[in-house]
């Protein structure tokens, strides 16, 4: 697998200590494929961060989203599925902060598409969505 456009969505009040090692991970671990991570790196008032999420998500091919303990109530995880399911960029989540199937989920991520943080499940996955959404015929 090449280098997939993706957004990964997370918690940035509770999971941003998930989501830096999420990254690097992928960029430095052994698993056949590379994320390209384009979620925000700054803060924004309101109205040019959904400007801009919505302007990288429209860009991407999958959204990751980091399911944390409190993600089921993060406001911007909810606006970044939505712009996700407008733009048709397949999502799935992935299991972080000592979370599992009991978890709390944003409404529009499935439970039957969120996996535990193992590499050969995520790779699985990024399989699986780039032939759905926008990457059918790819």
């Amino acid at each position: 697998m090449a280098d997939p456009r993706t957004f990964i969505s997370f918690d940035c009040d509770h999971n941003e200590t998930e989501k830096n090692p999420f990254s690097g991970q992928a960029k430095n671990s052994r698993t056949p494929f590379n994320i390209s991570d384009r979620s925000n790196k700054s803060s924004l008032p309101q109205s040019q961060w959904e400007k801009l999420i919505e302007d990288k998500i429209s860009k991407c091919q999958i959204m990751i989203v980091l399911v944390g303990k409190c993600m089921a109530s993060a406001t911007g995880v909810v606006k970044e599925i939505g712009f996700a399911k407008k733009y048709d960029v397949p999502i799935f989540g992935v299991y972080v902060d000592d979370t599992d199937s009991s978890s709390n989920l944003s409404d529009g991520l499935q439970r039957n598409r969120t996996i535990d943080w193992d590499w050969d499940r995520i790779a699985a996955a990024i399989d699986q969505v780039m032939k759905e959404g926008k990457n059918k015929g790819n």
